[in-house]
């Protein structure tokens, strides 16, 4: 039989911990093995898709433009840089921190998984059932949220400062490890911001935060996204408007969220 979490030591609880972490890292690994594999899927489709004027993004933009009558102004007609690697092991290093953040991405459903194993012990019964589709709908927001950092913030991003030039003296010539970096902040970023509310959610259970505390600071709320905006996207305003949209509107449905679990937070104090 199993001790609870009462009965386990600290030293009990790290060890607990430790195990959780090493089935993490395991997971992670051996989904990190079959991206390192597929390389020419990773590196010619997905990380220098948004390098290609074809891209889905760049071409929805070029829909929209032509249906509102602009013409091509939001066309993409090149991408006027090059990606080189300048070190001996920069490609190698590439492929291998590339693959370990793919396998982070893909198994970030087991991560969250094995972090509810390590915690849900230590919760009562109603927490529990209030908790219930908490890893579904934490890797939903993340995966969105990656997706909005693929094919939003990403596009936007590279396309800004791929084509932005100082003078035409000088050409763009980006390292790999910049074009993957840019990518991959992107990408991470976005998926943290989308878990937005299920942060929110368990601030509310705990009483650290109330939706009238986040009402009243809605304004704000509305600095610091547009904070996060300038420093994910480049500096321009259309770009940062684009990404601030679908912040405040999971801010607004944070205080939603607030709110129902504000009202269960006082029924259940009122029955005691």
């Amino acid at each position: 039989m199993n001790q609870t979490s009462d009965e386990m030591s600290f030293l009990e609880h790290l060890e607990e911990l430790r195990w959780h972490i090493l089935r993490s890292s395991i997971a992670i690994c051996f989904v990190a093995t079959f991206a390192f594999l597929a390389k020419d899927f990773i590196f010619d489709t997905i990380l220098f898709g948004p390098k290609q004027i074809d891209f889905f993004t760049y071409q929805l933009f070029c829909d929209i433009s032509r249906a509102i009558g602009s013409g091509d102004s939001f066309c993409i007609k090149e991408m006027p840089f090059r990606i080189q690697s300048r070190t001996m092991s920069g490609q190698f290093s590439a492929h291998l921190w590339t693959s370990i953040t793919a396998g982070f991405i893909i198994s970030f459903p087991y991560v969250l998984y094995e972090f509810w194993k390590f915690v849900s012990p230590g919760l009562h019964i109603n927490e529990k059932k209030n908790a219930r589709g908490f890893i579904f709908i934490a890797s939903f927001l993340f995966f969105t949220g990656v997706l909005f950092g693929y094919y939003v913030v990403t596009p936007l991003s590279i396309n800004f400062l791929g084509s932005y030039q100082v003078s035409e003296e000088v050409f763009n010539d980006f390292d790999l490890s910049s074009y993957i970096g840019l990518l991959r902040a992107s990408v991470l970023s976005a998926g943290i911001i989308f878990e937005l509310p299920i942060l929110i959610y368990f601030l509310t259970r705990i009483g650290v935060i109330t939706p009238d505390f986040m009402k009243k600071n809605r304004k704000f709320a509305i600095v610091i996204v547009l904070g996060l905006a300038a420093v994910i996207t480049p500096p321009d305003i259309a770009s940062q408007i684009i990404v601030t949209i679908p912040i405040i509107i999971l801010y607004e449905v944070s205080i939603f969220i607030s709110k129902i679990v504000y009202r269960k937070n006082q029924k259940e104090m009122s029955k005691l």
